[in-house]
């Protein structure tokens, strides 16, 4: 890869963990589905954009605010090992999953403070649950502080303004068009939707990801290594 463009890099790791962490079915993606048999293509690719634009905003936060922080000394080396954990821990649940009706929990205290948030806010339009669903749930904030600290670490997204813009771009793009294919396909009815087919496509999303994970334990290891040597 150091022959492309840190530019291209940038947008095609956005594209790519994007698309990774929403396939695998959650709260948005079954709402979409349900949704679109009973009310058509709108109200699905409504409540998309809005889960995308919070999807975005969080990403936007991880990579501004804090992924700097975690590149220096031994925050750097904690927060490597964390990132592994996070990739392995999710990895082994999407390829684990045994149906598609249970999204990816945290902690019970964290589904609790997602229950709160949602009740308080009470939102009614399509685009506010979308936005509202993604904003209540921290397991999506957190992923994404991990992941930018990880794609910087590694300069697949340099640390310059326009590199994290096109890597974020890449990210809503590819949300976005996730969540709107999903929505027009929810909208020709279940039967177009097979909820077997969407299990294979959450484990395809957890192998690769455990795949991320072992080539960045390899790499801590390779490191570490060095460091002794």
């Amino acid at each position: 890869m150091d022959g492309l463009h840190p530019l291209f890099i940038a947008g095609l790791t956005g594209l790519i963990s994007g698309l990774l962490l929403c396939i695998p079915v959650g709260p948005i993606n079954l709402i979409i589905i349900n949704e679109g048999a009973k009310r058509g293509f709108r109200w699905p690719f409504l409540i998309g954009l809005g889960a995308t634009l919070m999807e975005v905003i969080y990403c936007f936060f991880a990579f501004t605010g804090f992924a700097s922080f975690f590149q220096r000394g031994l925050v750097k080396a904690v927060m490597e090992l964390c990132s592994f954990v996070f990739l392995l821990v999710i990895g082994i649940k999407f390829t684990m999953a045994k149906s598609v009706e249970a999204p990816l929990h945290l902690s019970a205290k964290a589904d609790a403070l997602e229950h709160r948030i949602e009740e308080r806010l009470n939102p009614h339009s399509a685009f506010w649950i979308g936005f509202v669903r993604v904003l209540a749930n921290p397991g999506v904030f957190l992923g994404w502080i991990v992941l930018a600290a990880t794609f910087i670490s590694r300069e697949w997204v340099m640390s310059d303004w326009p590199s994290k813009l096109i890597c974020i771009a890449g990210v809503a793009l590819s949300i976005g068009g996730w969540f709107t294919g999903l929505s027009w396909l929810s909208s020709l009815g279940h039967r177009r939707i097979s909820q077997l087919g969407l299990l294979r496509m959450e484990r395809i999303s957890g192998i690769i990801i455990l795949g991320l994970a072992i080539a960045h334990g390899v790499h801590i290891v390779w490191e570490l290594s060095k460091h002794k040597g």
